[in-house]
């Protein structure tokens, strides 16, 4: 792929302020310290906090395509402390304790981010406004309350419940605003911390393929990589490589991007700089305003894939860009005549558990983290920061969360993996239309709430 085919992955890449020009693939065998695979964001933070805490490290990050290719450069730029499993699921699997610990140092990632961003000088239009989940029927508005609640009972969150006279989505009856997300640029994000890891040192070697691995050693199709400490940083893209095979599913999340509209229309929508914003329906969507005013929005609903195949026509599903153009048009009816200028999508990683982990094993110098299930901007750092104490040996409060040696069980072989993917999606559907049927909180949802922690 050329610089032009990069550019035109997703509106990120379109307007990200760097030269999208593959850097050289490995040449032959070579040896290091660490070797990560992957050089999204897991991949760039494990490195950027490992040259914090041992400047000498050699280190190389292998990349199929370029820096920031895949999720990481293509979400919906929220820097959020969502984690996949919800703190009351954490709370019944890991105990209280464990939950309130794990939810703490999401929320304190958000502004760890933030911290590198300002202390590096990185341009990624980093701005910290919190969220806003629009609760639009009964069943949304009894959740909404249902969620203050309980984050009054783990005592971390701040979360606020909004009347309705301070929201502006169709029918809203108020919404939940949690303060504890920011807005960024992604792409810009991950090829600026790129270029950070790599002036301190470490080497990106794109255009370089890993066919597998083991300890000790990294094959690629351009020779083998030896190393001590081997971390895996795929996410979705882990379901291609035999290790990682059946541990991640990689499901299909779509985006579109309209022309800048004018402070008069963010007025109407009550949407300030920084703030990003869904509502409460089962099947998610997420957006944001961009700092040059578009709208940038997104939302699931593009099917699983048998055999968990991942290809470019697969980015593109004009059906599901038209539903999200409609879903805009339906959740802010005063938007003006919209001109959709940017759409694409990618796939991002869902363990068979809904629970994102981290891996390091000191006997054989393999680790790996993942399973973001899409909120992976912040999760992304977190992980970083942890998989550089368990790779240095250090003993903290990071290594010590639920989700550090959580084992996720493997996703069933097809065909079930593919009936029992695309039922999960058919039924968060199902649960929005019979709660808009019966103003009650969906039976459906209820039924599956376990499996996507929740």
């Amino acid at each position: 792929m050329t610089e032009a085919d990069y550019r035109a992955l997703s509106f990120w890449h379109a307007t990200v302020d760097d030269d999208l020009t593959p850097r050289p693939p490995l040449e032959s065998g070579t040896e290091v310290d660490v070797a990560i695979i992957g050089a999204g964001l897991t991949g760039l933070w494990t490195a950027y906090e490992l040259q914090q805490r041992d400047p000498d490290l050699r280190i190389a990050l292998l990349e199929k395509e370029i820096a920031g290719f895949g999720a990481s450069g293509r979400n919906g730029g929220w820097v959020s402390a969502l984690f996949p499993r919800s703190t009351a699921s954490l709370a019944a699997q890991h105990g209280r304790e464990a939950a309130i610990a794990m939810r703490r140092a999401m929320i304190a990632t958000v502004d760890e981010v933030g911290a590198v961003v300002e202390r590096e000088g990185i341009a990624c239009d980093y701005a910290r406004g919190g969220t806003i989940v629009y609760a639009r029927s009964d069943a949304q508005w009894a959740d909404a309350r249902a969620q203050v609640a309980q984050a009054r009972e783990f005592g971390v969150d701040a979360l606020e419940l909004w009347s309705a006279d301070r929201v502006h989505a169709a029918g809203a009856l108020g919404a939940v605003h949690d303060p504890a997300c920011a807005r960024v640029h992604p792409a810009a994000l991950t090829r600026s911390l790129a270029r950070i890891v790599e002036s301190r040192g470490a080497v990106i070697l794109e255009q370089t393929a890993v066919t597998t691995w083991a300890p000790g050693r990294v094959d690629t199709d351009r020779g083998v990589v030896r190393a001590r400490h081997i971390i895996s940083a795929l996410e979705g893209y882990g379901a291609r490589v035999a290790p990682l095979r059946r541990h991640v599913l990689p499901l299909y999340s779509l985006m579109i991007a309209t022309q800048p509209l004018g402070e008069d229309v963010w007025q109407q929508l009550g949407i300030e700089h920084g703030q990003t914003f869904s509502d409460g329906r089962h099947l998610v969507i997420y957006g944001q305003r961009t700092a040059d005013n578009r709208m940038a929005f997104g939302g699931r609903g593009a099917r699983y894939h048998w055999g968990s195949a991942i290809r470019p026509e697969y980015d593109r599903v004009a059906g599901v860009f038209a539903h999200l153009a409609a879903t805009l048009r339906e959740l802010f009816p005063v938007l003006p005549e919209l001109s959709i200028e940017h759409a694409w999508g990618g796939p991002l990683g869902v363990p068979r558990d809904w629970h994102a982990s981290v891996h390091y094993d000191p006997s054989t110098g393999l680790g790996r983290a993942g399973g973001y299930v899409g909120d992976g901007l912040a999760t992304t750092n977190l992980a970083g920061r942890t998989l550089a104490d368990l790779v240095t040996g250090a003993d903290t409060d990071l290594t010590r969360l639920p989700w550090v040696g959580h084992r996720s069980p493997r996703w069933e072989p097809e065909p079930l993996r593919f009936l029992g993917a695309n039922a999960g999606l058919l039924a968060m559907t199902a649960a929005d239309a019979e709660e808009r049927a019966t103003g009650r909180p969906s039976l459906v949802a209820r039924a599956m709430a376990p499996l996507i922690g929740h």
